[in-house]
């Protein structure tokens, strides 16, 4: 199967080489997908711009019921890069290039399995997963799609993820009283003194749900990433702002915790308390639904020949598609651990595995040889 991976290789280069980084979210209708439209001859092409640098593109051949997303948008490169990280280079067995790995790899793989067949099969391409502003994927589910299955495209090792957890992002602000340090009630009026008492009950109610589990995963994932405020060390603060996110599992209700969280900041402190993204967990919905939807994920990744891999803790927009009603899972070349790592790579062997396994799937409908 050199000749497949050759192929793949080919387009990855393309693919790399179109600048694609979120932000600075530039992307328009043209460049990389002037480029798609090329490669696929046959299909009914669709392509859609939703504003803010989020376009998709949906290629659709024949009357499939399964579609494959693969998003297109990649984070900034660092300086940590040591060549230009547009430029794809192959060394060692690894593909090395901005977006090579997370995932870019899995369109060059979906497009060298279009060209080797001939039946059914759909293609949605996004560009705004980075920004975690997913209006492709909301605006393509609130559509009359007629799509009953979901194949993402993430780095999975090329295996099947059924499951992984949910994300929220929260801004706080709270509120005190400005005057000297020097009162007797700088403690209680600061506006700091209280982001960091609610901080340490967070954290205590997070390691008080350390025993949940889940398909493999276990606990509560949680990490306050920003805390401002104050003028001075003399002067009490009178506002501060604490920006932090947690990380579900699919069991777990993420309203609930937003509801225990926010408890504890009395009412005199806080000031603000706002949602600033949400993406459901994989599979979404509640306890009942949701193991039935893995279940139902079980036997599509079977049907598939597809093997099975273990939850993750990172988010996908698979959820979106479960949470639309789609039987929904996560597929695709590389690993997690190189995504947005300087000199981001992902082995050739799993770029050939995932082009050869799609083009077998693709083939299931279409009689084709290998």
């Amino acid at each position: 199967m050199a000749a497949v991976l050759e192929v793949v290789l080919g387009h990855l280069e393309a693919l790399v080489g179109f600048d694609t980084r979120n932000p600075p979210r530039a992307m328009d209708t043209g460049g990389i997908f002037d480029y798609l439209r090329a490669q696929l001859p046959g299909f009914r092409i669709e392509v859609t711009d939703h504003g803010a640098g989020a376009v998709s593109m949906l290629a659709v051949r024949g009357t499939p019921r399964r579609v494959f997303n693969v998003h297109l948008d990649t984070v900034p490169d660092s300086p940590a890069w040591s060549a230009d990280p547009h430029r794809l280079r192959v060394e060692g067995g690894r593909a090395i290039g901005l977006g090579a790995c997370d995932i870019k790899g899995a369109a060059a793989g979906l497009l060298a399995a279009a060209a080797r067949t001939t039946g059914d099969a759909a293609f949605l391409f996004s560009t705004d997963e980075e920004a975690n502003d997913a209006r492709c994927i909301n605006a393509f589910l609130a559509g009359d799609h007629g799509f009953s299955e979901a194949v993402i495209a993430e780095p999975t090792g090329c295996e099947a993820v059924l499951a992984h957890r949910g994300i929220s992002s929260v801004l706080m602000r709270f509120k005190g009283s400005a005057g000297h340090a020097s009162g007797a009630d700088a403690i209680e009026a600061s506006a700091l003194h209280q982001a960091m008492r609610w901080g340490s009950r967070a954290l205590e109610l997070v390691e008080g749900e350390a025993h949940q589990r889940f398909g493999g995963l276990s606990g509560l994932r949680f990490n306050i990433g920003r805390v401002e405020g104050g003028i001075k060390a003399n002067m009490i603060a009178p506002s501060a702002e604490v920006r932090f996110g947690f990380r579900p599992l699919p069991s777990m209700s993420i309203d609930a915790l937003h509801g225990r969280l926010r408890g504890l900041a009395p009412d005199t402190a806080l000031g603000h308390y706002e949602e600033t993204f949400r993406g459901p967990p994989l599979p979404a919905g509640d306890i009942a639904d949701a193991e039935d939807r893995r279940l139902a994920a079980r036997d599509l990744a079977d049907a598939l020949g597809l093997p099975i891999g273990n939850a993750v803790d990172f988010w996908t927009e698979a959820s979106l598609f479960s949470a639309a009603g789609l039987t929904a899972l996560v597929y695709g070349p590389g690993d997690i651990a190189q995504a947005h790592a300087a000199d981001e790579w992902v082995t050739i062997d799993q770029l050939q595995r995932y082009a050869e396994s799609i083009t077998r799937i693709l083939r299931g409908h279409d009689g084709g040889q290998q």
